[in-house]
Formats: structure tokens, sequence, C-alpha cells
């Protein structure tokens, strides 16, 4: 028996599906954020153009050289501070052309299928050599691996419809993780 449950009318992520291709709207509402990542960098205002233009956040807020609160959709929250504690511990690694230099972190973001190869496209405009290919995954997403210019590994990841005839199908109830359709009534 399976304790996981469909709870999607919790999230702002799309149920997947075929015509699953529109992205929630940006979420500008304050709220208590149950989680968020702090990303320190040396230019603040370099890499909120990144995530803006590339990665597709906006500036819900910011606290002149000292913070900038980006936000995406809803509970997809990042605050970018001065790195000025780090810099004295990374000088051997330029940010703007080392985007082999091992990253630091990896985080991930929910997105819907029509938004990889767009996300893709804008990233690489800005920072050639910063995209690795999308890869299919054994648990039914596409994911996409951006570098950024802080060296945090961010991941953009697309679930795919469920196929409940598919290996990635069996994958997940090799785990216990059952299909919609599967779950045995509460």
């Amino acid at each position: 028996m399976s304790n996981y449950y469909n709870a999607f009318e919790m999230s702002p992520v799309p149920t997947p599906s075929v015509d699953a291709v529109a992205a929630p709207e940006p979420f500008r509402g304050i709220y208590g954020m149950p989680m968020f990542v702090i990303v320190p960098t040396r230019d603040l205002a370099a890499s909120k153009r990144f995530w803006r233009d590339a990665l597709g956040f906006f500036n819900l807020f910011a606290i002149p050289g000292s913070l900038t609160h980006l936000r995406r959709w809803a509970f997809q929250d990042v605050l970018l501070v001065p790195a000025a504690a780090q810099a004295d511990t990374d000088t051997d690694i330029d940010t703007d052309t080392d985007i082999d230099a091992a990253p630091t972190a990896s985080l991930s973001f929910a997105c819907v299928l029509s938004e990889i190869e767009s996300i893709a496209a804008a990233c690489e405009s800005m920072r050639p050599g910063c995209v690795k290919e999308p890869r299919a995954t054994p648990w039914n997403t596409v994911d996409l691996e951006i570098t950024t210019p802080e060296r945090l590994r961010v991941i953009f990841t697309a679930a795919k419809p469920f196929d409940p005839a598919s290996q990635e199908a069996r994958n997940l109830a090799g785990i216990g993780i059952v299909g919609p359709e599967e779950t045995p009534d509460a």
C-alpha cells in the first residue's frame, strides 16, 4: 500500500498532461515562505539580470546593495546577496569564464515541458556553454541543467504526462508510487 496521494491542489505546478503547456502566472503576493534559497554573488546586478532574463524570475523587491528577492512561480523564491564573505576563499575561480568549474550546490525548480527549450535558449544566449542538453529521467521528467554565474547548478524539471504502460510508471511502482488511476481508495 502506498502512503502517497495526489496533492496537486496544494501546488502551483500544473498536473502533468499533454495539454499542460502553459506555466502558472508569476505570483506577486507576499506569503510566509515555506522554503527559499540564498545565493551569494560577487555581482548582484549581473546575477539579477541572468536570473531574470535567462531563468524567468522577476524582482519581487530589493534592498539596494544588500538583497534582491526574486520569484518565479509561488514557492519558487531566491534571495541574491553580496558574496563579500566568500570573495576571499573563491579567488581561484573566474565565474564569468569558468563554466565547467564544479558547482557549489544544486537547486531544482518545476517548469512545464513547453518552457524547457526557451529557458535553454535564453541561458545559452546570455552565457554560452552554461546549459547541458535536456535529459529524460527514470522518474518521468525532463530535466534541464544550467550553471549560473554564481556556480549554482539549477535544474528545471518538467513532468511528462503519466503513461501507466511506460517504463517510468514501472520504475515508480517499483518504489511504491502508483499512478492516479491505480491509487487505492482511502
